[in-house]
This record gives structure tokens, sequence and C-alpha cells, in this order.
């Protein structure tokens, strides 16, 4: 009997977001305001919070979530926050507040952007992160 090959198909998770963390004591709605303020956009409240669902689909928590969708660039701001009711968004980055997601971002630095925000008077700090190195974003779907 001939032996079997076995073939292993591996593939490299792509990211259509930019991330940015924000540390702030404020609510979502005077961040959001703030933001705004700052970047000259309209985040506003969605109807419906983000959900996070395990791998077998059930909801585990709900996030509240501003969105902004820039057609001048053709991208979409997301304010998430990260902790509501005791379950992280990004359990991997439990000291950050809020994270801001840059959908489809072709046009804004993400440098020039940090530096922006950390003028905001309700931000405490303001970090850039790499979607590839946070385990969990794998799972974060917008749209």
């Amino acid at each position: 009997m001939a032996k079997q090959k076995k073939y292993t198909l591996t593939f490299e998770q792509e990211f259509d977001f930019d991330m940015v963390g924000i540390c702030s004591h404020h609510s979502d709605y005077r961040l959001a305001w703030g933001i705004n303020e700052c970047l000259t956009i309209r985040l506003s409240r969605c109807e419906e919070d983000y959900i996070v669902t395990n791998k077998k689909g059930e909801a585990v928590s709900s996030h509240s979530m501003y969105e902004f969708a820039d057609e001048e660039n053709r991208l979409d701001y997301f304010l998430v926050k990260n902790k509501m009711h005791g379950n992280y968004l990004i359990p991997e980055k439990p000291s950050i507040d809020y994270f801001l997601f840059l959908c489809d971002n072709c046009a804004i630095d993400i440098s020039e952007l940090t530096k922006q925000l950390k003028v905001v008077k309700s931000i405490l700090g303001v970090y850039p992160f790499e979607p590839e190195e946070i385990d969990s974003a794998e799972y974060l779907v917008f749209r």
C-alpha cells in the first residue's frame, strides 16, 4: 500500500483596518465628541452595539460603537469601547479603554493621526497597534 501524502494549508491573515488604542476616563459619547472636534469628522452612535461571538457563533459580549463613513477619503471610522460588563473586545490589551479602527485606510497616516488625537483633552494616551500582533484581532469584522 502506497503511503498517503498529507498537505497542510496555511494562510496569513490580512487585515483591512488600522487600529489605534485610546486611554480615556471619559464616557464614550464625550470621547467621540472630542475626536469629532479634533479630526473634523462626525462619529455617531450606532443603533446596535458591536457583538463579540465565540467559535460557535454565540454572543459573548456587546460593546458600544460609534461610526463615521468618510466619503472623501473612502474609509470608515469605528470607535469601540474595549471593556463592557467585565468582558473585553481585545483581551490582550485590558489597559486600553477604546479602540479606533480605520477600515480600508489608504489616505490617513496613522502616526499623524496619533499626534492629532493626543491633543484631545479627554484622551490620556494614544497607541497604534498592528492587528497582526494581536491574536483576537482575527475575529474582528466590520460591516
